[in-house]
């Protein structure tokens, strides 16, 4: 799954994301979706997420629970 659907996700959910800092790298990050942040059922660039860690980044890849 690549994140750019809504219904893909939930909190708890391990994912990749890239953080704004790192989009001309393209660097991903790992965590535990703990919110959603994107309203819309899709977004292009991947649905904006917030880690239990407090980052907040694009999903790129969805890992699964």
């Amino acid at each position: 799954m690549n994140g750019q659907t809504r219904k893909d996700l939930s909190a708890g959910v391990t994912v990749d994301i890239v953080l704004k800092a790192d989009q001309k790298t393209g660097k991903l990050t790992s965590g535990v979706v703990k919110d959603i942040l994107t309203k819309s059922p899709t977004h292009p660039h991947g649905i904006k997420v917030r880690l239990t860690d407090g980052q907040v980044g694009r999903v790129k890849a969805i890992h699964g629970k």
